[in-house]
């Protein structure tokens, strides 16, 4: 395997470019404050990931529509910039990345409860509902009644769908009386998300640095590729998961290879990148 270049097979999730342009973004803009991006700059970097240029130009309008990318020009070059819609999404992918974790070890045996009642007619506001559900680590225990480890606040997403006056939550500690191991199996699909954590591992475990290569790609790739999987992971409860659960493991490499790549990736990206005050 090449130095420094995120592993590639016919298997290896091809992460969507918008995902690749927020990980940009949150890799080399985030903690500068307000700054701006040539566009060229960014189909350099996006191009070198295996992202056509225009794959990026349509991908950096269509985040401008929905408001996660500001643009300003400066005379015949075209700077793009983070909302504060995008920098609360990046920061709090983050928190999820640097501060979370993808192991639950501490989880205090609180459970997020949350009912709903819609009508029938409502085919669109379910899908979303549960959509964004399955989003904040929700599982469906029933068909209107959705369970998450932990206390979660999902309110504002409620009401963003519209949904305040259909929704019920509560906050509740499970009866000796319930399985939890059994439970979790029931509403998860932990085949699925574990095999996720396991083809991750696989396909990174042997990567090492050298003198060639392009960290900023690696490190683009590797990034998008673990808060991909991480935010479709429920967190539950590591006493109540198996004890080969492929997680930790997988995040032991991803913070090896995340160590690794920071400062050459910041090297490269000061060469690479034009970029203005916004």
């Amino acid at each position: 395997m090449n130095a420094e270049i995120a592993p590639e097979s016919s298997d290896s999730p091809q992460p969507r470019p918008q995902s690749l342009l927020l990980t940009f973004f949150g890799n080399h803009v985030l903690e500068l404050g307000p700054l701006g991006v040539y566009s060229g700059s960014i189909i350099t970097v996006l191009g070198r990931a295996g992202v056509g240029e225009q794959a990026v130009r349509s991908t950096l309008t269509r985040m401008v529509n929905r408001n996660l990318l500001r643009r300003q020009r400066q005379g015949r070059r075209m700077y793009f910039g983070l909302t504060p819609l995008a920098t609360e999404i990046l920061h709090d992918g983050r928190r999820r990345i640097w501060e979370t974790g993808a192991v639950n070890d501490d989880w205090d045996g609180s459970w997020t409860l949350l009912g709903f009642s819609l009508p029938e007619s409502w085919q669109r506001q379910r899908h979303d509902l549960r959509s964004q559900l399955g989003w904040s680590g929700f599982g469906p225990l029933y068909s209107g009644l959705w369970i998450a480890p932990g206390r979660v606040d999902v309110s504002a997403v409620v009401a963003e769908l519209g949904l305040s006056a259909h929704v019920k939550i509560f906050h509740a500690l499970a009866d000796e009386a319930t399985d939890i191991d059994v439970m979790i199996r029931d509403t998860w699909d932990l085949e699925s998300i574990a095999a996720r954590y396991a083809d991750f591992r696989a396909r990174w475990e042997a990567w090492r640095p050298g003198p060639e290569g392009d960290a900023v790609v690696t490190r683009l790739r590797l990034v998008s590729e673990w808060l991909d999987i991480i935010r479709t992971d429920p967190r539950l409860p590591a006493r109540h998961l198996p004890a080969d659960w492929p997680a930790h493991a997988a995040e032991a490499t991803f913070h090896r290879i995340a160590a690794e790549t920071e400062a050459p990736a910041r090297r490269m990206a000061a060469d690479l990148l034009d970029t203005t005050p916004l």
